[in-house]
């Protein structure tokens, strides 16, 4: 089976790949050509799902699933939400959008937040949405060198480590994006 991965992110991808079993071939954006910024213009996680995974059916005529996550904060009222990847500009960059969540928690005593992360599925004409989250918090400053994104900054339940120090297999297992996968994985094995 192949399926296309409606990202260019290569970090996103990597860990997509470890997951999947050697039966399913993973395809990324520019596997197929594309190579344009998809809009992420809802104002929703799903939303910005299903916008991407949508783009590619229509303008590629593939099978493919596209996700999007967030981190959400409590004390912030759920920022930055959909706006993960750009809250600190357009450039996305990860450094800048930690430096603008540390900044905006200066003095804040309740870290409560979560990653969420949604896949929107487009199969044979029809659209699945699968959904995981994961609880933790903002750590004081960054932590660890491996992931991406806010990695460094977010330490899960029950754990001392932030998702930048565990392993991507211990990540995977407990992380938004591994659960939501997961439920996209026992979908395709049916």
């Amino acid at each position: 089976m192949q399926i296309v991965f409606a990202s260019a992110n290569p970090g996103k991808i990597a860990e997509i790949r470890q997951m999947l079993p050697p039966h399913i071939q993973l395809l990324g954006l520019h596997d197929i050509g594309c190579h344009e910024d998809i809009p992420e213009t809802a104002n929703t996680i799903e939303g910005n799902a299903i916008l991407k995974a949508d783009y590619v059916t229509k303008n590629y005529g593939v099978d493919c699933f596209a996700d999007d996550t967030g981190l959400e904060i409590k004390s912030l009222n759920g920022d930055p939400g959909d706006f993960s990847a750009r809250s600190a500009g357009e450039q996305k960059n990860a450094s800048d959008n930690i430096d603008l969540v540390l900044k905006k928690m200066e003095g804040i005593e309740d870290r409560g937040a979560q990653f969420k992360t949604v896949i929107a599925l487009n199969l044979k004409g029809r659209q699945h949405l699968f959904t995981g989250t994961c609880p933790g918090e903002i750590t004081l400053a960054r932590r660890g060198t491996a992931g991406f994104g806010y990695d460094p900054i977010f330490r899960p339940k029950g754990f001392e480590q932030t998702f930048a120090e565990l392993s991507s297999e211990e990540k995977n297992r407990l992380g938004h994006r591994g659960l939501a996968f997961g439920q996209l994985l026992a979908f395709l094995e049916k």
